[in-house]
């Protein structure tokens, strides 16, 4: 398991660095800012080149609602369930503290933005409700879900999994960045969260149990979808 764990570890850790540091750093950057266009490539990009890298030693999940639609799909054993979401939180913690000394390097104060943080109602980039923010991190964690399950299964074209898996990570943002700041990922709002404090921890359950919950249905419709199929 070391090796997995290590995969999973430093997989979320690099989804937090790359994702939440591309809009903590540069997404406004005077001048050459990257807008939400840039920071929803970002994320896509680094589950991509992750699932690459080291996918083939964890499965790359990197992503604790990944990981339960999986055992709710039947592709992953709930016994392992639990290591694999530590090693991921732990990433994630890891990467949301490397990105707060990076960013803190010029005398700046990254908090002050929100530091990527996930957030409804007032701490929502669009002002949207809670209901707004739980409906939609259900119904794209749901699809980001579909898209995994669908792209690695056993039947799709070999080799371009981790393509479709980041470029509908990507679409994701570019829809919900305004509703939540995209998490469809607890770990991914954990790292920001306990680093930031106050509000931030305040609403995270809503980053963990919407998340999952779509992540789970997926699982549950993919056995429809695919029935009698282990992937």
């Amino acid at each position: 398991m070391l090796p997995r764990l290590s995969a999973e570890l430093f997989g979320t850790f690099w989804l937090v660095l790359g994702g939440c540091g591309s809009a903590v750093l540069t997404a406004t950057f005077p001048q050459v800012g990257i807008g939400i266009l840039g920071v929803s490539f970002a994320f896509g990009l680094t589950v991509l080149t992750m699932a690459y890298a080291v996918g083939h030693v964890s499965g790359g999940h990197f992503n604790p609602a990944v990981t339960l639609g999986l055992v709710a799909s039947g592709r992953f054993k709930a016994t392992e369930a639990a290591p694999y979401i530590i090693a991921q939180v732990i990433g994630a913690i890891l990467g949301g503290a490397i990105l707060y000394v990076i960013a803190t390097g010029n005398g700046s104060a990254p908090l002050n933005g929100g530091f990527a943080a996930n957030g409804y109602g007032t701490h929502s980039p669009g002002k949207h409700t809670l209901l707004s923010a739980f409906v939609c991190e259900v119904v794209m964690t749901f699809f980001f879900l579909i898209i995994i399950l669908g792209a690695t299964h056993r039947k799709a074209a070999a080799g371009f999994a981790p393509i479709a898996i980041g470029l509908g990570l990507t679409l994701i943002h570019l829809i919900s960045i305004p509703v939540t700041n995209t998490s469809v990922n607890p770990a991914r709002s954990t790292g920001p969260a306990l680093i930031l404090g106050g509000w931030a921890l305040q609403q995270l359950w809503l980053f963990w149990l919407a998340p999952i919950l779509g992540g789970v249905l997926a699982g549950v419709v993919s056995r429809v979808l695919w029935p009698q199929e282990k992937g």
